[in-house]
């Protein structure tokens, strides 16, 4: 077996946590998180963290179970909805938050993974987003600076891996994981599906395995939650209903 793959998510963790470090934690929602990583993260006791993500899970779920802990001191994310726990901790002076747009959250992560400390952006200008960061006027319009985003550790889900870290994303559960994957000192893959290098066609690789230094196959039937799901009659049935999810995991 490839020296990158680890048994479980505490082993592939194993030496990787320490108080205070910053965390990229990839999915949309509850699409596309990495949940086991993140129960491991919880029963590792690791606190003080900065964590950057799109949004903090819900309430008992995802990093929701992180902020019932409080391990996180830090959020950088572009929405906090869904999450009641969240809400009461920031409005209690508990929790710090980082505001972003959510396409400049995405390019600041993807800045990092590329070597670009900083970027300018139209985005926010003469918002609060803008306050305390370098203005400055291109081709007549003001475009604010932002940093790049580099972690300590980035925890991704895949759907299918082979052993060398060559990763392959399926449908929306992609979203924010190939970025982060790239950015960071340490990359951690829980993925479903685990195969033999030679067996993935490489065009259809969408992370290279040179970002990837961990891997943990889940177990066979591992559930992954969904947030919100919306049922519609289906078209000349009845009373029967067609499920409609957020997103695809």
């Amino acid at each position: 077996m490839s020296r990158k793959v680890y048994d479980s998510p505490a082993a592939a963790l194993d030496g990787l946590l320490h108080d205070g470090m910053l965390i990229h934690s990839g999915g949309f929602g509850l699409c596309g998180i990495p949940a086991a990583l993140i129960e491991a993260v919880r029963d590792s006791g690791a606190k003080d963290l900065t964590v950057v993500s799109n949004n903090a899970g819900i309430d008992g779920a995802g990093l929701g179970l992180l902020l019932e802990t409080r391990q996180i001191r830090k959020m950088i994310s572009s929405y906090v909805g869904e999450n009641a726990e969240f809400a009461r901790q920031y409005l209690a002076g508990e929790l710090e938050i980082e505001f972003n747009p959510q396409g400049t959250l995405a390019e600041r992560i993807r800045a990092g993974g590329a070597g670009i400390p900083a970027f300018f952006t139209r985005t926010g200008v003469g918002t609060a987003v803008a306050e305390g960061k370098e203005v400055r006027n291109f081709d007549g319009h003001d475009h604010v600076m932002e940093r790049g985003i580099f972690a300590d550790l980035a925890l991704v889900h895949a759907w299918k891996a082979d052993t060398e870290g060559n990763l392959v994303f399926r449908k929306t559960a992609r979203n924010f994981n190939p970025m982060m994957a790239t950015a960071a000192k340490v990359t951690v893959v829980q993925v479903e599906e685990l195969v033999e290098p030679g067996t993935i066609d490489p065009d259809h690789i969408h992370t290279p395995g040179i970002y990837v230094q961990r891997i943990v196959k889940l177990p066979a039937g591992y559930e992954k939650r969904i947030e919100q799901r919306t049922v519609r009659k289906r078209a000349g049935t009845a009373g029967a209903a067609a499920g409609s999810e957020t997103a695809t995991a």
